[in-house]
């Protein structure tokens, strides 16, 4: 098998290259945007006599343009990445001494963390809130503009070119750095107590031979054990990065762009810095296999306690007339039309709300039955608001009293620092376990095969971990969804409010699921791999100058 991967340097920059190629297809869709120009609606206030647009089919074409650049894109990455993942990892375990790989490993796993944080920051400012507008269909989706347009493409082509700059410095790099057959011979001599056919076995280069070895491999609990743990702490994180942003805003009443740059930045420092202090720990004490596995499960508990902590950390729920409040007892909860409302005639396609001087949020101007309104320091105020009939009045500087402000009302909660700095311990306590299981799963394996096993271990990953966990966090937010878009056809869109509590249960829910999954396999893979040593009779004849030392090492 490492026959066919001797001269990984090639690889990589291979990788490099197609990374760099499927960031310009994610961004070629935008040579014929100009085709496509964003519908201006009207502002959404209270008018008896409005233009309601009928049901318009969805430009199929346009969309679908989108999704085949995109996919294919993000498929030639993935195909391209797995080399960097696996043959990196390889790559710094054959060149450097066994306990000091995990602070190399900790750094690659750190700035991979840090290039996922990162990307939620640069695009956080396409994410925004759709301006008031009766209008149906707005393709623009941020502040009716086509600004954004001609600006998003630029960080697809950003990344292509970093992942091209890599080109010339990893085309530089020797096949074996200085010292590395010293260190190799050494790894060869090591004894490793794994499956007993692997023993000696001799790996050919055949398909039939590669299929043979991959069975064994998968058939071997411990590996399996320590791949579906290492799939379930990325379920947590990649569930974190994808249903995070929507807990901010939603919780802690934050716009969209800046809920999304506050996540990238929780998830950068807390992740990264998590699996880099994973791998200099590990390496500072050079642990051995069983005591990589205690300090996995050890930094899981701290986490899953973290966890619960969180739970605790949430706002109190706004008023808002048709979901928790009834329009001071002339309306119905769950229903945003009222008496005061009725002859306006709004739509629920497009949430834009408004904070009345009663301290009730309103889903629109036109809910809240306001007649017109003024931009005041480039903040729109609203008046003559027929379902706004208490609360302090004020005055603009032309006299007219304001009955509301654009924008959600102050929930005057002030956790959200605690929260933060909750999440960020349990993303560095999570992150501990990583650089671990991949230091354990390398060292459980021969040589000759650890490509191979961490190519399994990121098989379970994906299958488990990065793919399931958007989905299962995304229905997550949907069951906590109280209010959703029906536009005027009937079909359902995007939720618009969220029940706060339910949404902090099931989401710590499932982290905590998640995390006590991680301590299950790893304890079951500890005891297995025990079990697999205290009845190994079948030991290699090594001479060993310093036996407590070694015996620990292993």
């Amino acid at each position: 098998i490492e026959t066919y991967i001797t001269k990984k340097v090639t690889w990589f920059v291979a990788s490099s290259f197609l990374i760099g190629l499927g960031s310009l297809l994610c961004a070629l869709p935008f040579i014929n945007e100009e085709k496509n120009k964003s519908k201006v609606g009207i502002e959404d206030i209270c008018t008896e006599i409005k233009v309601v647009s009928g049901c318009q089919s969805s430009d199929a074409s346009f969309q679908s343009k989108y999704l085949y650049f995109i996919t294919l894109g993000q498929t030639m990455q993935g195909i391209a990445g797995m080399p960097l993942y696996i043959l990196g990892t390889t790559f710094i375990d054959e060149n450097v001494a066994t306990h000091s790989a995990g602070i190399y490993v900790g750094i690659a796993e750190c700035t991979s963390m840090i290039g996922y944080g990162m990307g939620y920051v640069i695009g956080a400012p396409l994410v925004k809130v759709p301006e008031n507008s009766t209008s149906a269909t707005n393709t623009t989706g941020t502040n009716g503009s086509t600004e954004w347009l001609w600006t998003w493409w630029i960080r697809f082509l950003s990344a292509a070119l970093v992942a091209w700059f890599t080109l010339i410095p990893l085309s530089c790099f020797p096949h074996n750095m200085p010292g590395s057959t010293r260190i190799k011979a050494a790894k060869h001599k090591q004894r490793h107590w794994f499956d007993s056919k692997l023993k000696d076995l001799q790996v050919g280069t055949s398909i039939k031979d590669l299929c043979a070895v991959v069975w064994i491999l998968m058939k071997n609990p411990v590996l399996i054990c320590l791949s579906l743990s290492k799939a379930t702490e990325f379920l947590v994180i990649i569930g974190a990065a994808e249903f995070l942003p929507i807990y901010l805003e939603n919780q802690f009443m934050l716009t969209p762009p800046v809920a999304t740059i506050l996540a990238g930045l929780v998830l950068i420092p807390g992740g990264a810095l998590g699996q880099l202090l994973g791998g200099i720990i590990a390496s500072t004490l050079e642990m051995s296999c069983k005591a990589l596995m205690r300090f996995i499960m050890a930094t899981s508990v701290i986490s899953l306690i973290l966890l619960m902590f969180i739970s605790l950390v949430r706002c109190n729920p706004l008023q808002f007339a048709g979901i928790n409040e009834d329009y001071d007892g002339e309306g119905q909860l769950g229903n945003l039309t009222a008496p005061c409302n009725e002859k306006c005639r709004c739509s629920s396609s497009v949430y834009s709300s408004i904070c009345g001087r009663d301290d009730i949020e309103y889903f629109s101007p036109c809910f809240a039955g306001c007649m017109y309104s003024k931009a005041l320091n480039r903040k729109k105020t609203y008046y003559n608001c027929s379902c706004i009939k208490e609360g302090l009045i004020t005055a603009d500087k032309e006299g007219d009293f304001i009955d509301a402000r654009r924008g959600k009302c102050d929930a005057k909660c002030y956790k959200l620092p605690l929260f933060v700095a909750f999440i960020f311990s349990t993303l560095v306590f999570s992150g501990f376990s990583g650089v671990p299981i991949v230091l354990t799963i390398m060292r459980i394996v021969p040589v000759q095969l650890r490509s191979l096993a961490l190519g399994i271990c990121y098989v379970v990953l994906r299958i488990f971990g990065t793919i399931p966990g958007p989905s299962i966090f995304k229905m997550s937010g949907e069951n906590s969804c109280i209010f959703r878009d029906v536009n005027e056809c009937g079909h359902t869109g995007r939720c618009w409010i969220y029940n706060k509590t339910r949404m902090a249960y099931l989401l710590v829910g499932i982290s905590f699921l998640c995390k006590l999954c991680t301590i299950i396999f790893t304890t079951t893979a500890f005891f297995m791999y025990k079990r697999q040593v205290n009845e190994s009779t079948d030991i290699p004849n090594i001479t060993v100058k310093n036996p407590k030392v070694k015996k620990e090492r292993n």
